[in-house]
């Protein structure tokens, strides 16, 4: 395959590599970020480091600092830390929580419900989305990088719009989990969410934009959507499926827990110069002698911005990338990435 361009809905153009030139720009990754102790390396498999890479369109310079950016986050927040206890209360109503089917692609499904919302810490909210977007990640097959949100619009109202929780979100989704979201399906959302969206969707690229889709109980198209990816048997009744046993806290803690237990094996299978499962990492890791300073000329044209305009998708190999919606109450809205 040689190499050539792609139609880009950002800059015209978006680059196609082979395989071979994918591969030099993960090892030259792997050099501009330098030796890293063991806990960081985990995060740094070639699948990883692509999934940067891909976020910002092959650009070995941007997507070095996004991953830099990222390790520096996950020694300091240590989102694989989190365990169900710690953010149990905020799952009580079922405002997020992984289904117990997949779609059929096999992906892990995140249902979301902004109607449920039942606290109004920002920083509890966006620890219980981190829990939920690792949970979701451990539970994706190995042939699968990607997941499904299904947000279910019922109740929602004015209230459940929140700016602060939405910029929020929208940091930690985009910067740190790039290309992880296949389709985000809105679920019946109601009229007054159109102009919340035309508001948010400028700051979307094309690709990103069409990882969005809404589907309506009485649109036959729009149902077909949901048809198309799911097993409708499986599919709780809340999206048209035959499945109405519902949301049992209970039952999704028990999940919850033997979940965690699997966690420290699953970094360890991400990395393979790991020889064995490690114990999750209980002590900080010493960044005194890591170069995770993102120091590039701030004059390039190539720095990166982190604002929500540069949320975006990418057309190379698997697609993935972001989607944003809300999720919240008087205080919580949740914007995806």
């Amino acid at each position: 395959m040689s190499a050539g361009l792609k139609k880009s809905s950002s800059n015209g153009c978006e680059k196609s590599l082979t395989s071979e030139e994918q591969q030099s720009k993960i090892n030259e990754i792997r050099r501009l970020v330098g030796p890293l102790p063991e806990k960081l390396a985990i995060y740094c498999s070639d699948a990883a480091i692509a999934r940067y890479l891909r976020a910002q369109n092959w650009n070995v310079k941007k997507a070095t600092k996004m991953l830099k950016e990222t390790l520096k986050w996950r020694a300091e927040y240590k989102p694989e830390e989190i365990r169900w206890e710690e953010v149990a209360h905020e799952a009580e109503t079922g405002k997020i929580y992984r289904s117990n089917y997949v779609d059929k692609h096999g992906r892990t499904v995140l249902v979301m419900r902004p109607s449920c919302q039942n606290s109004k810490s920002t920083k509890g909210q966006i620890r219980y989305l981190v829990y939920c977007m690792e949970n979701a990640i451990v539970n994706l097959p190995p042939d699968q990088e990607q997941m499904v949100w299904l947000i279910d619009f019922n109740g929602f109202n004015m209230s459940h719009i929140s700016v602060k929780l939405t910029r929020e979100t929208a940091h930690v989704l985009q910067d740190h989990y790039p290309e992880r979201l296949g389709v985000a399906i809105l679920y019946n959302p109601p009229k007054f969410f159109e102009p919340f969206w035309t508001v948010v969707k400028p700051f979307l690229e094309a690709k990103t934009q069409n990882k969005v889709k809404f589907a309506y109980s009485d649109d036959l198209n729009t149902k077909k959507i949901v048809k198309d990816l799911f097993d409708m048997e499986k599919l709780e009744s809340a999206f048209g499926g035959n499945d109405d046993s519902g949301f049992d806290v209970n039952k999704y803690a028990e999940r919850m827990r033997e979940d965690d237990k699997r966690i420290p094996a699953f970094w360890t299978r991400e990395n393979p110069q790991s020889a064995a499962p490690q114990p999750a990492p209980t002590c900080s890791v010493d960044l005194s002698s890591v170069n995770l300073n993102s120091d590039f000329d701030a004059s390039d044209n190539d720095k990166v911005d982190s604002s929500l305009s540069h949320v975006s998708d990418s057309e190379g190999l698997p697609p993935n990338k972001g989607v944003l919606v809300t999720e919240g109450s008087d205080n919580g809205s949740r914007e995806v990435h």
